[in-house]
Order: C-alpha cells, then sequence, then structure tokens
C-alpha cells in the first residue's frame, strides 16, 4: 500500500467517525431535551387534570342539589294532585 492510499483510507476513516460522533451527539442532545419536555409537559397535564377534577366536581355538586330540589318538587306535585282529585272511590253503586 502506497502513503497515498493509506492517508486517504485514514482520512475517510476518521471523516466516518466523526459523523457518528456528531450523530451520536445530536441523539443524546434531543434524548435530553425529549425528557425536559416531558418533565414539562407532565406537570402542565397534572395541572390541568386537577383544576378539570375540581370544576367536575364542583358542576357535580349543584346539578345534584338541583336535581334534588326538582325531586323534591315532584312529590310535592304529586301529593298536590293526590288532593285535588281526592281519595278513589272504593264502591260504585249501580242505580
Amino acid at each position: 500500500m502506497s502513503v497515498e492510499m493509506i492517508t486517504t483510507l485514514v482520512g475517510v476513516v476518521s471523516m466516518l467517525l466523526a459523523l457518528a460522533g456528531g450523530f451520536g451527539w445530536m441523539i443524546h442532545r434531543m434524548d435530553s431535551r425529549m425528557d425536559s419536555f416531558e418533565i414539562r409537559l407532565g406537570a402542565r397535564i397534572d395541572d390541568v387534570e386537577t383544576k378539570l377534577g375540581a370544576r367536575i366536581d364542583r358542576v357535580e355538586e349543584k346539578l345534584g342539589a338541583r336535581i334534588d330540589k326538582v325531586a323534591s318538587e315532584q312529590v310535592e306535585l304529586k301529593v298536590a294532585i293526590a288532593r285535588i282529585e281526592g281519595p278513589p272511590r272504593h264502591l260504585v253503586s249501580a242505580r
């Protein structure tokens, strides 16, 4: 092998190693950025979940109160209708 061939071969191998190293460094940087992004995103999702859960609980309490009120009014309405109609006739006299 001549000196030029060895120099070319060493140059190509060193360029490939530099390219592989640069690619590895880039992947490592992307992984660390993804990890920090994942942590921040997880915190934001937990915050939104907490707020949404509290809001759903408030809506559920209000809705439950309204349903209870409507149910009590329905019972009162049934009693009022029963009073208007009067007791049922047990014996029907034949004429």
